[in-house]
């Protein structure tokens, strides 16, 4: 099975040809540049030096959420509108499990933790034991503080991966959590991650059509809640 893969869901963005549990290659850019103008040059780049044409990828994977709003609607997008024009299933996988994919070497707790602005992280945490990663909570938007104290629960070591990793370690609120900070190369999700979660929702039966395909939010927007709150105010004056 090909698939394509890609991600950007947070700051860094990447694209990924997987072949039968090979990385044929991957793209990774982490620069300052908007997902419109590095992403498919990154799809068509990683394509090529696969080898792999458009026509022959079997399945259409992207991280459909949480994470950046707009990062999120440009990656499933893109994906949608590439299998929705060769016919070919897609898989929207979660942003934080497949970050998790980067500690599946370790045996530790992996927090996986993304910027959602306000004091919160967008949040999941998994236990990884002899290569087998196992989910313990649902994707969640989460403070902080809470989640700091929420670790302290959890077997050792606990390891803080994704954008909000170093955000989380230099709170005031894990100063005493005991946990570890991945380090940098192995800290972001990455399309690869994204490729190895497909292949596993292709063997469970829980792919969708790029009809289907949809993005994963954990709250609305920010111009939406600004909305509500305004109206919020209106009503009580």
């Amino acid at each position: 099975m090909n698939i394509l893969a890609i991600d950007c869901s947070a700051g860094a963005a990447s694209a990924c040809v997987w072949q039968d549990g090979k990385v044929l290659g991957e793209c990774y850019t982490n620069v300052k540049l908007t997902h419109s103008q590095t992403l498919m040059p990154m799809i068509c780049g990683v394509l090529e030096y696969a080898k792999i044409p458009l026509e022959q990828v079997d399945l259409f994977a992207v991280t459909a959420g949480p994470g950046s709003f707009t990062g999120v609607r440009i990656g499933v997008a893109s994906i949608k509108g590439m299998a929705f024009a060769a016919n070919k299933p897609c898989a929207g996988v979660s942003s934080l499990e497949a970050m998790a994919e980067n500690l599946r070497v370790l045996d530790c707790t992996a927090c996986c933790v993304m910027d959602a602005r306000c004091a919160q992280v967008y949040n999941a945490v998994f236990s990884i034991r002899n290569g087998e990663i196992k989910r313990l909570t649902p994707d969640r938007a989460f403070s902080i503080e809470a989640l700091a104290k929420e670790c302290a629960s959890y077997p050792q070591p606990v390891v803080l991966v994704g954008d909000g990793a170093q955000l989380c370690a230099q709170s005031a609120a894990f100063a005493q959590a005991g946990v570890h900070l991945a380090p940098e190369p192995i800290r972001f999700q990455r399309a690869s991650g994204a490729a190895e979660c497909a292949a596993r929702a292709a063997k469970e039966g829980k792919l969708v059509s790029a009809r289907e395909l949809m993005p994963i939010y954990l709250r609305p927007p920010q111009a939406q809640r600004s909305l509500k709150k305004r109206r919020a105010a209106e009503k009580q004056s």
